[in-house]
């Protein structure tokens, strides 16, 4: 297949395409939302990557919504040629391997060093050392990249809560053991993160000052914004954050809908009459009058901010004095760096139906379920602050529940908590009987077989054998 030109296809103002190899190392940051951009801007303003003059910065740009075409792009959203600004050029992924999807395309092993060549002389790289900065190391992209460089080092980078969680597929030991760090916000602030730390993996802190800095600078670029005027016009108290759990089939479209009714129920009941609604950037395009219909029955003004904006930049601009959601990311940046009091709706009931147990949204969840107060219940909205005591705990036992092979050393902590909190109705939910029974821990219904097995599962594995 031909490859891509050497810069995505930009709005006018993008950064001109990387020179030349110049003799310098190169460093490629691969990204795929504007979030995350933010968080990678951050970290080379802290330094943490080493003086700009050091080596050639390239930012690799990846669509990874399951039809790219139609998703909104990086590259559109308000605040994204700031951030361009700080890297010598722009790639485009999608470009360089159409017509394959980002997150099902691999270089097969016997064909990395063909393809290593191919994006060395699309992308200018010449022959001088590549190091690779990638988000979710585990699954493509980012997977296919350090496959396509086996010899670069790797830094791995969390913009989110899964970063708290275990590693959701195992690495190649080829791979892990060229994971230099993983760089993190400190969302929940004394939560230390489990991802990759079953490969002796450190995780290292983004400075707050750093990402808060570069949230203004977004915000500054949305001065003029159309949809950020119009919002701070209506005068909004109350955010409500969408998500995508319909397009992750964690909910029914139906259901997401009902979902955002509660919230803006929950707000209306706290005494919030201007409500802005900002959908997820990779949600479905539009939704049904359900929600404009329930702020006219509840006498509350609505406003939908759908533009191609983050929500930090509306916590900049019109300082809103609540912040309400299911378990999004944008929950914590209100709380950590902008002291916006924070609720949640519906997270028991994603929780109960989150499937299958290792599912990566099970450790967000869990930690907003333990940490933000549930708006229908009529809990005081707050600022969560540093991690209490009982939150560490927790969330190791739920870790290790899930990927139990990848921490066998957490057994015994995980068997001690569940001793004494398993009848806790606040902490079972958080736990599956058929988990706790297979791997034979406090909460389970039977004993065990040997391996970890029950005896109902090891009976019909028998007689499956015995009629193959």
């Amino acid at each position: 297949m031909a490859p891509a030109p050497d810069k995505a296809p930009a709005p006018d103002e993008a950064p001109a395409p990387a020179p030349a190899d110049d003799g310098r190392p190169v460093q490629i940051f691969q990204v795929s939302t504007l979030y995350g951009a933010a968080t990678l801007a951050a970290s080379l303003d802290a330094g943490q990557f080493g003086p700009r003059a050091d080596a050639r910065r390239l930012l690799l740009i990846s669509h990874n919504a399951e039809i790219p075409e139609t998703a909104l792009r990086l590259e559109t959203m308000t605040g994204y040629e700031r951030l361009a600004a700080r890297f010598d050029g722009v790639l485009d992924w999608n470009e360089t391997i159409h017509p394959y999807h980002p997150a099902t395309w691999a270089p097969r092993p016997e064909e990395a060093p063909l393809w290593q060549r191919v994006l060395r002389t699309a992308w200018d790289l010449g022959s001088v050392p590549v190091e690779l900065i990638v988000e979710s190391i585990q699954v493509n992209p980012a997977k296919a990249l350090a496959g396509t460089f086996p010899e670069s080092s790797l830094h791995v980078y969390a913009d989110g809560l899964m970063s708290y969680g275990p590693t959701r597929n195992d690495l190649a030991q080829s791979i892990a053991c060229r994971i230099r760090r993983v760089l993190h916000l400190d969302l929940v602030p004394g939560l230390r993160p489990l991802l990759l730390s079953e490969y002796g993996v450190e995780p290292e802190l983004v400075p707050d000052d750093a990402f808060r800095a570069v949230l203004a600078e977004i915000a500054e670029e949305a001065a003029d914004d159309p949809d950020i005027t119009r919002a701070a016009a209506a005068e909004p108290t109350a955010l409500l954050l969408g998500q995508y759990l319909a397009a992750l089939n964690l909910l029914t479209a139906e259901e997401e809908e009902e979902l955002h009714v509660r919230m803006l129920r929950g707000a209306a009941a706290a005494g919030h009459r201007s409500v802005v609604f900002k959908p997820h950037p990779t949600a479905p395009a539009s939704y049904s009058t359900v929600l404009q219909e329930e702020a006219e029955r509840t006498g509350v003004r609505l406003t939908v901010l759908d533009g191609p904006l983050l929500a930090e930049t509306f916590y900049e601009r019109c300082q809103p004095r609540l912040v309400v959601g299911c378990f999004s990311t944008a929950m914590f940046t209100a709380a950590v760096y902008y002291g916006i009091p924070v609720a949640r709706v519906g997270t028991a009931e994603v929780l109960e139906r989150l499937t299958p147990f290792e599912n990566s949204n099970r450790i967000p969840l869990t930690v907003v379920d333990h940490l933000i107060a549930d708006l229908e219940q009529g809990e005081e909205p707050a600022v969560p602050g540093a991690a209490p005591d009982s939150l560490t705990p927790l969330v190791r036992a739920v870790g290790y529940c899930m990927r139990h092979k990848s921490h066998p050393g957490m057994r015994e902590e995980t068997t001690v908590y569940l001793a004494a909190h398993h009848a806790d109705p606040d902490i079972a939910h958080h736990f599956d009987t058929d988990r706790l029974t297979q791997l034979g821990l406090p909460g389970g219904t039977e004993a065990p077989a040997r391996g970890g097995t029950t005896p109902s599962r090891l009976r019909r594995g028998l007689v499956r054998s015995r009629r193959g």
